[in-house]
């Protein structure tokens, strides 16, 4: 799951000035507003309460638990880092609620490590609720004497060669553990010697972090368990008096320097430093030698508040493992994305499809394969003569970057913005730019100040008629990963002006050459943030004049205070606000004399949401074909509003129109399966199920889209939905 991005690097401090239209209210920041630490820490708790769901599959609720412990440790380095980089240098600037870099820490510090207690909590319950299961998580000491002497078997022909333990003294000096390295410390004595020995044990990347037992029982032990059980013969001759399991943390944000000459080189040694950066926590097994703790304590320089100790299991994360158990019976239902049936009505002619209609593909439960049969095709096809791509994260295996490969060997201009500052993705995008490049694509890196987070493709193709432009616009990113977790969309057009606009916002990327009039789009930070507010003026205009008014929104994040300003005006003039907000939300619903015309949920399940979209009334009552639409790459968060290159793009295609309104939008609203409703004081709390529960992610598998469907499933019953519920 993606976070943003750290405070320490200016990108995402939310204290931007309010909008000059919204009223002064009395109310103290910390009630006006959400902390954005604070309500991130707070989608992962509903992250992690999915690993106590009953009613999901036991190894999906051990995924979420591994999902919940992978995002708290992204938060840790990269947001605590960059609080505590702030507090370091003296910077005071406060968060949207007025909290102090310092007051942020100390109120994230605490619920940090009710997280980690509760993650624990979760899994000694999954653990036991799997032994029934035949699937066991086991110290060595536990099994049975074969099982043990396999263990020892395996540990000398497969661990042993691939530990080097490390003696800690002047002339071997401590080590240098990577972020999210693990390793073991050992206390020892040699017999009849005096004095101790201090020796370190990392535990190499490639090693499996879980060694599982041959047999139909799932038998997993833990390898640093496997290490300590055998380490006598890891060090023959040695008494063993003490041992310590522990696992560090370190600043992984890398800040953008203007002058960089050459951004390649420059993010090359960053990654570097990455590598190597601050610890800012410091992970240890409860039952730790005291003096291995000590030592850890003294050389990682941690600070006491983020030294966690724990009778648990450390790197939870590594528990992505154990869920490829093959059992069926314990996970999901398999699903299989459909392939639009539109297109094979076509023959599977993207172009001759995308140009007697516009079509969105709904991911995951319509196919990614729809994005690459439409880059391939324009690869091969004779006829298309320039390709211009936005690069993201396109994943290790990317079909996209074989597809504009196989289009530059073919002779066609192919451009591709590749964005080096895309998080944890640097060092891979870099490997795709060299491979872009030789093979002959003109690779450009985009903005050193800002990032290219918009998702846009565009085909230029020779027609009988002339030139004709294919565009797709995405709300995710181009990686086949992903696209089978992530709920995003895809939409196709032959639009001429949408065709238009697209090559100006490529031409701005490529040659700065700014968009001086856009026909129907909108992009950041030149514009979007303006058009988004004449549309919420227009429909504060309406309310006033006792007109239909509404505005329905489906965001990741919300937490730029002047668009929170706005939305907050327009609660105080009548409009009614229905937002979906998967994650961060610093807007607070429901508010007396502030906000009581606006709801927010946020909806945690199967799929991960990343959609984003807009829809206004336009004096109307939502939903109805007099709405306006869009679709976006831009989160409600200063950094995407401010300082991203994004597109904003309105859906006027009537099927395309009523699938987004009707069916994407409204689906969200009327879960209650899956949702969470946020309260005026800030605390989510999980809408009940009820006898009329919908789950948003059941109806998208079972019904196909409806620009996507076809002639061929035009007799699918797909039940209508409506405010008041699904209608068969």
């Amino acid at each position: 799951m993606t976070l943003g991005n750290s405070p320490s690097s200016g990108d995402d401090t939310e204290t931007g000035d309010s909008h000059p239209g919204a009223p002064v209210e009395p109310l103290a920041l910390e009630d006006r507003y959400t902390n954005r630490e604070l309500s991130w820490l707070s989608f992962n708790r509903r992250v992690l309460a999915e690993s106590e769901n009953e009613r999901y599959p036991l190894l999906e609720r051990l995924r979420f638990l591994s999902i919940s412990a992978s995002n708290l440790d992204e938060f840790t380095t990269v947001r605590i880092a960059g609080l505590e980089g702030q507090v370091q240098r003296g910077i005071e600037t406060p968060g949207i609620d007025g909290l102090s870099p310092r007051q942020q820490l100390d109120a994230i510090r605490e619920q940090v490590l009710k997280l980690e207690d509760r993650q624990q909590d979760s899994l000694e319950n999954l653990c036991k609720l799997l032994i029934e299961e035949g699937i066991e998580i086991s110290p060595v000491g536990n099994l049975e004497k074969s099982d043990q002497a396999w263990l020892e078997e395996y540990f000398k022909t497969d661990i042993l060669p691939l530990i080097t333990p490390q003696a800690i003294d002047p002339s071997h000096p401590f080590p240098f553990v990577a972020s999210g390295g693990m390793g073991l410390l050992f206390r020892l004595k040699r017999a009849k010697r005096k004095g101790e020995l201090v020796e370190m044990v990392l535990i190499p990347s490639g090693a499996p972090r879980f060694v599982r037992l041959p047999g139909d029982k799932a038998i997993y032990v833990p390898i640093e368990q496997l290490i300590t059980q055998f380490a006598s013969t890891l060090f023959p001759g040695f008494k063993i008096l003490g041992d310590g399991i522990f696992r560090v943390l370190r600043d992984s944000d890398i800040e953008v320097e203007d002058e960089a000459e050459d951004l390649v080189r420059y993010f090359r040694t960053a990654i570097q430093r990455r590598r190597r950066g601050r610890a800012v926590m410091l992970e240890l097994d409860d039952e730790c030698d005291a003096s291995a703790e000590a030592l850890l304590r003294e050389q990682f320089d941690v600070d006491a508040a983020m030294i966690v100790k724990t009778g648990g299991m450390l790197g939870l994360h590594d528990l992505d493992a154990i869920c490829e158990e093959p059992r069926p019976d314990l996970k999901f239902s398999p699903f299989s994305p459909r392939y639009p049936e539109r297109i094979l009505a076509h023959d599977g002619d993207c172009f001759s499809a995308i140009r007697e209609k516009d079509i969105v593909i709904q991911h995951p439960y319509e196919s990614f394969e729809v994005v690459v049969d439409f880059l391939h095709q324009a690869a091969i096809d004779p006829h298309v003569v320039s390709i211009k791509q936005t690069l993201y994260r396109a994943g290790d295996q990317s079909p996209v970057i074989a597809a504009l490969v196989e289009a530059a060997q073919n002779g066609k201009a192919v451009t591709a913005v590749v964005e080096l500052k895309a998080r944890f993705d640097e060092e891979r995008n870099i490997r795709w730019a060299n491979e872009l490049e030789r093979a002959g694509v003109q690779v450009i890196y985009g903005f050193t100040e800002w990032k290219t987070h918009a998702k846009v493709s565009l085909v230029v193709r020779r027609e009988e008629d002339g030139y004709r432009t294919y565009c797709h616009f995405g709300t995710g990113n181009y990686h086949p990963v992903n696209a089978r977790i992530y709920t995003d969309l895809s939409y196709f057009t032959a639009n001429a002006a949408l065709g238009r606009d697209a090559a100006k916002m490529f031409n701005f990327i490529t040659g700065y050459i700014e968009p001086g009039h856009l026909e129907k789009i909108a992009i950041s930070p030149v514009g979007m943030r303006e058009r988004l507010y004449d549309l919420i003026d227009a429909e504060i205009a309406n309310a006033k004049a006792g007109e239909p008014s509404g505005i329905w929104v489906k965001m990741n994040s919300v937490t730029n205070r002047a668009m929170i300003d706005k939305l907050y005006e327009a609660s105080q003039a009548g409009v009614e606000v229905r937002m979906v907000v998967r994650g961060i939300c610093s807007l607070r619903p429901g508010v007396p004399g502030l906000s009581e015309n606006i709801s927010v949920k946020s909806v945690i399940g199967r799929f991960l949401e990343h959609g984003r979209m807009w829809a206004f009334a336009n004096g109307k009552t939502l939903p109805s074909r007099q709405a306006k639409v869009f679709l976006t790459s831009a989160d409600a968060m200063s950094r995407n509003l401010d300082r991203r290159v994004e597109v904003l793009v309105p859906v006027t295609n009537k099927t395309v129109h009523d699938q987004l309104l009707g069916q994407v939008m409204l689906a969200n609203i009327l879960d209650t399966e899956q949702s969470w409703r946020l309260g005026a004081d800030g605390q989510y709390e999980r809408m009940r199920k009820g006898e009329d529960g919908f789950n948003c992610h059941e109806y998208f598998m079972s019904n196909p889209s409806l620009s996507g469907r076809g002639s061929a499933l035009e007799t699918h019953d797909v039940p209508r939905l409506t405010l008041a519920g699904a209608k068969e």
